[in-house]
């Protein structure tokens, strides 16, 4: 039989630290979090790029939470459906708008390694970004 080494406390802490560091605006706790949440070879897919070790993750969530979360236009929200079972987690992730709308959603699927880091992020837009 499998090792399921997924506890339910270790993928809902992953799920929340994961939805934390997109909205930290200090650079040095955001790395600080990027590096206790991803592998060092760690790889974030998204529909147009990838973004592969820490400095490019990094890179990709400044840029986001700079376009998105810093700006003012949006929160990141949780859709409250985080799902986990062997080494991968679910959960649906939202742009909120001020007046609490959703203006974009996303499906990630993040693969986790047995030391409990994100080996893999797969970001699956269900929602297109509404201007």
């Amino acid at each position: 039989m499998m090792d399921l080494h997924l506890t339910a406390a270790t993928a809902e802490r992953i799920a929340e630290r994961y939805l934390a560091v997109w909205s930290e605006p200090d650079a040095a706790r955001r790395l600080a979090t990027i590096k206790e949440l991803w592998a060092e070879d760690g790889v974030e897919y998204v529909e147009e790029a990838e973004f592969r070790g820490h400095a490019e993750l990094d890179a990709r969530i400044a840029q986001a939470y700079e376009a998105f979360v810093g700006s003012g236009r949006f929160t990141v929200t949780p859709a409250g459906d985080v799902r986990w079972h062997h080494d991968v987690i679910t959960m649906t992730v939202h742009l909120t708008t001020p007046s609490g709308e959703s203006a974009w959603a996303a499906r990630a699927v993040l693969i986790i390694g047995a030391d409990d880091l994100i080996r893999q992020d797969y970001q699956f837009v269900v929602q297109e970004l509404a201007e």
